[in-house]
């Protein structure tokens, strides 16, 4: 027998395994599931089986949803979307809390339950997962209560499809499913193949709180399942799972006006300044990549440590690795647990295999029998080795060192995702600069893998868009205030100029392209007829050129709010000194709406503000709007200035660039607000021009990868169009209905919230009151 003070020397536990007798008695009795449809579970059928990933034990026999079930959900979900959203938001509310209070009661059991399914240690599901779903539940029956005076004048979108994926899985369900019923939505959920129990169990807690029937629909199944949910005739589709998938996802819905949040793959940095605690940091890279068995998108899975501390925080993080348990799930000694399925497992080793071959070095990450791989990272890793450029979504990491803060951030922002980031510094003012640098949706300061549902989760770039949680989650299943539609005329077909035509002065006046801050002509010098002259016709290559000169107008962004409202204020006087002139060109409405919009958008530079969320106590949660960098803007072919400065305005007053495509058919009063914006102070290349053929230009424009998001006001096509285009990059694509745009119709702060993407930060805050970790909930 061990003697105290050598188990005190070990650390060894002895086993301490979780009772899982009761949950195996509710598979039995339950299994084989069918779907959860209409307030009561279906006849199963088409089965397949559900397995213990660290055993290879068959859990439970489920069944494989058709079409014809997706079909008979939706059903279901329509006949009830209008009686729940005509509930009041207290009945809601009261709903969601039975939720949540069902969730507590029966937390031991759900714990158990998903670890079975998913493979993931016990004390994560115990002390992390499932006390988080209950707080989703709760937090959301505050909103169902306060929508409509939270959100006035926004209404639900009505039935939402929503596919979520293995490594969270009831976490997941809880983070679509709460925000969407409290709006007055309902649900079909489908649940990844890999991990469907704790969903069917769920759709228990529904029945037994007596939500209305067809509010949650659940549909379980493989990825044909998916497939057939996004084709069915939804109000929305909410999916989190691979990029590859997500941007598939992109494609097919593109022309469909069908609103899409993807919360997608990620490659987090995880940065360690040379003033860095160096024992907490390596604690935070347990916490974020080895608990879990790397199997969460937003992992710090890219280690980035300053060189003069390397040597010393590798020395620490081996000897921290070592004294990880790898073992059975349930045991609550248990540090990691399964990978979810062989498959997966295969997955991470051959990343693991690519990457050693192309020259990295494997510390750990040795390869148990059935689905366990041990903690590892790779070091001497190159930034092209397929190892740092693949989700390897194991737990092994990548380490690679830098000398300067810049070299950091220039290594952080390597890569196609943005997901999430955390820096590790003792001070604040190093800390927070990285963490304004990293191009990420969700930041963590001297902490790692923090969530809460009052802070809005979600990506940037090939991570996806949308936010799930907070304020931000919860506009995303709203329908927000409509202007009156206009109809926009179709673009006729360009003329373009003759050779012989100009010389004798029959061409009253002659347009350029403006890029960078300066009149060019067209690559190639085209030219066609608009009234009153001559408007250049824009070449792929000129939509390239003004992207790379959006791309150098980065200081604008720099100069802050109250800075760039000064611009604006400078382009409104400057308009109005010229109103006279305008109105010629135009109208005298469009003249006055378009200083209207400056001296608007102006007010509004240094106004649109975040917020600071009540989070996990002892945390500041700053939830901050930035801009998406370059925006392409394709503007209708009507009220050719209105709309301009209706659509370039907001977008350049939270501080983005822009390349805007003019009205096809009638650009030419542009030509003189060029005069305008350069002599009122605008930096060269924050707005940039082009003119000709629309819906070539703006296809061209949302294929740009650096083109970080898309605004088109026009036909259904030509929509369709650009988002096929997007996809590429899975930038968001907005697009606000063609009106009357020289009317004020109070929907600037709309404008605004498409203009910018919010960015969370979590910073520590004073000291950690006790009882408040990651289960206080």
């Amino acid at each position: 027998m061990s003697r105290v003070s050598e188990i005190m020397e070990s650390l060894e536990y002895g086993p301490s395994v979780e009772d899982s007798g009761a949950v195996r008695a509710w598979l039995r009795q339950y299994a084989p599931f069918g779907h959860f449809i209409g307030g009561r579970f279906t006849t199963a059928g088409n089965i397949f089986t559900s397995r213990d990933p660290s055993t290879g034990e068959a859990l439970a026999d489920v069944s494989q949803g058709s079409p014809a079930d997706i079909a008979r959900a939706v059903e279901a979900a329509r006949k009830a979307q209008k009686t729940w959203a005509a509930l009041s938001g207290s009945e809601r509310g009261r709903h969601l809390y039975a939720i949540a209070r069902h969730v507590q009661k029966r937390e031991r059991f759900l714990s158990v339950l998903e670890t079975l399914d998913n493979g993931k240690p016990l004390r994560e599901s115990r002390d992390i997962d499932i006390p988080l779903v209950a707080r989703h539940f709760y937090h959301h029956a505050g909103w169902a209560e306060l929508r409509d005076s939270e959100f006035p004048g926004q209404a639900p979108l009505g039935v939402c499809g929503q596919i979520i994926p293995w490594n969270f899985p009831l976490l997941m369900l809880a983070w679509k499913i709460a925000p969407a019923l409290a709006a007055g939505n309902t649900v079909v959920l489908k649940p990844a193949e890999y991990t469907p129990l704790t969903a069917l169990a769920f759709a228990e807690i529904c029945h037994e709180v007596g939500l209305p029937p067809g509010v949650v629909n659940i549909v379980t199944g493989d990825g044909q399942t998916g497939a057939a949910l996004v084709e069915a005739k939804l109000d929305k589709i909410a999916f989190t799972g691979s990029t590859e998938v997500g941007r598939q996802i992109a494609d097919r819905l593109a022309g469909s006006g069908t609103p899409l949040t993807l919360e997608l793959g990620g490659k987090s940095p995880f940065v360690v300044m040379p003033d860095a605690d160096l024992d907490a940091a390596v604690e935070g890279v347990v916490d974020s990549i080895w608990f879990n068995q790397g199997q969460v998108c937003c992992a710090g899975s890219r280690i980035l440590v300053a060189e003069a501390v390397a040597s010393r925080f590798e020395d620490l993080l081996r000897a921290r690795m070592a004294r990880l348990r790898v073992g059975a799930p349930l045991d609550k000694s248990t540090d990691i647990g399964a990978i979810v399925d062989p498959v997966q497992k295969h997955r991470i080793l051959a990343i693991c295999a690519a990457a050693t071959a192309a020259g990295a070095e494997l510390v750990g990450g040795e390869s148990g029998e059935g689905c366990f791989v041990a903690p590892g990272y790779l070091r001497n890793i190159a930034p092209a080795n397929p190892g740092m450029e693949q989700e390897i979504f194991g737990p092994i990491a990548t380490l690679s060192t830098f000398r300067t803060a810049d070299e950091a951030i220039e290594l952080a922002n390597n890569t196609r995702y943005g997901l999430a980031g955390s820096v590790w510094s003792e001070s604040a003012t190093v800390a927070t600069d990285i963490a304004a640098r990293i191009k990420a949706g969700v930041i963590w300061i001297n902490c790692a893998n923090m969530f809460d549902a009052a802070a809005p989760f979600g990506g940037y770039r090939e991570s996806g868009f949308g936010r799930e949680g907070g304020r931000a989650g919860m506009r995303d299943y709203l329908v927000e205030p409509k202007a009156k539609p206009a109809k926009e005329p179709p673009a006729s077909q360009p003329v373009l100029l003759d050779r012989t035509e100009g010389k004798g002065g029959e061409i009253d006046r002659t347009m350029k392209l403006y890029i960078g801050g300066a009149q060019k002509r067209p690559d190639g010098g085209a030219m066609y007829r608009v009234p009153g002259g001559l408007a250049p016709l824009g070449s792929r290559k000129d939509i390239r050129n003004a992207v790379e000169a959006a791309a150098k107008a980065g200081r604008w962004a720099a100069m802050g709010g109250h800075a760039r409202a000064q611009v604006l204020y400078y382009i409104a006087e400057n308009l109005a000194a010229r109103a006279e002139e305008f109105a010629r060109r135009t109208s005298r409405q469009e003249a006055d709406a378009a200083i209207a919009r400056a001296f608007h958008y102006a007010a509004w530079a240094d106004k649109f503000d975040g917020a600071n969320v009540q989070a996990r106590p002892g945390h500041l949660v700053n939830v901050i709007p930035e801009p998406f960098g370059v925006m392409a803007i394709a503007c209708p072919n009507t009220q050719p200035l209105a709309a301009f400065m209706s659509l370039v305005m907001p977008a350049i007053a939270m501080g983005n660039s822009v390349v805007a495509i003019a009205a096809q058919d009638d650009p030419l009063v542009l030509a003189d607000l060029y005069q305008v914006f350069d002599t009122s102070d605008l930096p060269g290349g924050v707005v940039n021009i082009v003119t000709g053929v629309r819906g070539e230009l703006a296809r061209t424009a949302a294929a740009h990868d650096a083109v970080a998001a898309m605004w088109h006001v026009g036909d259904t096509d030509g929509l369709a169009a650009v988002e096929h285009a997007a996809g590429g990059n899975l930038k968001p694509v907005w697009s606000p209905a063609n009106r009357d745009w020289t009317k004020d119709d109070a929907q600037g702060a709309v404008f605004l919230r498409h203009a910018t993407q919010w960015k969370t930060v979590w910073l520590p805050y004073g000291a950690l009151p006790a009882g408040s970790g990651s289960a206080a909930y």
